[in-house]
């Protein structure tokens, strides 16, 4: 199919004449008709009824103009696009866990983004999902989170899969809670000062090779009767903020975030685990001056946030 014919059909079936036509083409008019029939012969449909009154569409005309029209609308897009010399958008994604420092991190890097086309995607999620989003969703980078206990299971897992790995920060769980909480002013809580308040948890977490429920009994402790499983962080502040019962473990959170929802952070001697926030991406790709950017705020709040 003649891309050129497809222009000539248009332009016929706008003026509903092969004369009109043939002079707005600059084109002869026995030439412009041969290229109607050969594109019709070409599609094996007829476009036009010819009649005294002049070039009438057919219904199969009409459905094939109106894509004939969407056709040459994206030819010019294309061709304006490259004639201007318009700049390609750059491309950021990333998939993370629930951390203050990394959203931290991700808004300090669009603070200096420069002014050209440019499209991010953030998504926060657990470590399973997150690994699912960099091998089969297009997310070019993801940062998962595990126990340390859990290294070399991991490790050989992302090895397996075609995974380059780089830690970015290593760390055990603060609490962080209400200025208003009865624990917020003992510097040091211990597990049992918690045990009749209100744990805010995120329920996802993911271990290869254990199930779901052996995994949560691991990484959440059971010595808190009632808890808030949530999935998202806006929420989490919310509960924290207005229910001077809750209390959350976290990695720890900027200190501009503690004021503005009214917490406080505070460390449990008696929480030894350590955790890991690994970098993930394919080993064939290659890092974009955005990534590196966002690596290098990462690295940076990691500095200003972890305790």
């Amino acid at each position: 199919m003649n891309m050129l014919h497809i222009k000539y059909a248009v332009e016929v079936a706008r003026v509903g004449s092969l004369n009109k036509a043939a002079q707005n083409l600059i084109i002869a008019q026995p030439n412009l008709s041969r290229s109607i029939k050969e594109l019709e012969g070409d599609l094996g449909i007829k476009i036009f009824d010819r009649s005294s009154k002049g070039m009438v569409l057919t219904p199969e005309g009409e459905e094939f103009i109106s894509y004939a029209k969407e056709i040459l609308k994206q030819i010019d897009q294309v061709e304006m696009m490259y004639r201007n010399g318009i700049q390609k958008k750059q491309r950021f994604s990333v998939s993370v866990p629930r951390a203050c420092y990394i959203s931290e991190a991700f808004t300090e890097f669009t603070k200096k983004l420069n002014h050209d086309p440019a499209e991010l995607f953030y998504k926060e999620t657990n470590t399973q999902r997150t690994i699912h989003n960099v091998l089969e969703k297009d997310y070019k980078l993801g940062i998962i989170r595990y126990a340390e206990n859990y290294d070399k299971y991991f490790k050989t897992m992302l090895e397996e899969k075609g995974l380059v790995y780089e830690l970015i920060s290593q760390f055990s769980y603060s609490l962080i809670m209400s200025r208003e909480h009865p624990l917020a002013d003992k510097e040091d809580i211990a597990f049992d000062d918690l045990c009749s308040f209100i744990e805010i948890a995120h329920a996802d977490p993911y271990i290869p090779s254990l199930s779901l429920a052996k995994t949560i009994r691991d990484e959440i402790p059971d010595n808190v009767a009632r808890k808030i499983y949530i999935f998202e962080r806006a929420s989490q502040f919310d509960l924290l903020s207005e229910n001077h019962e809750t209390f959350m473990w976290v990695s720890s959170a900027p200190e501009k975030v503690l004021k503005r929802y009214g917490l406080v952070q505070r460390k449990c001697t008696e929480n030894t685990r350590v955790y890991k926030d690994v970098l993930i991406y394919h080993e064939e790709y290659k890092l974009t001056p955005l990534d590196k950017q966002f690596i290098t705020e990462l690295c940076l709040s990691r500095r200003r946030c972890i305790i």
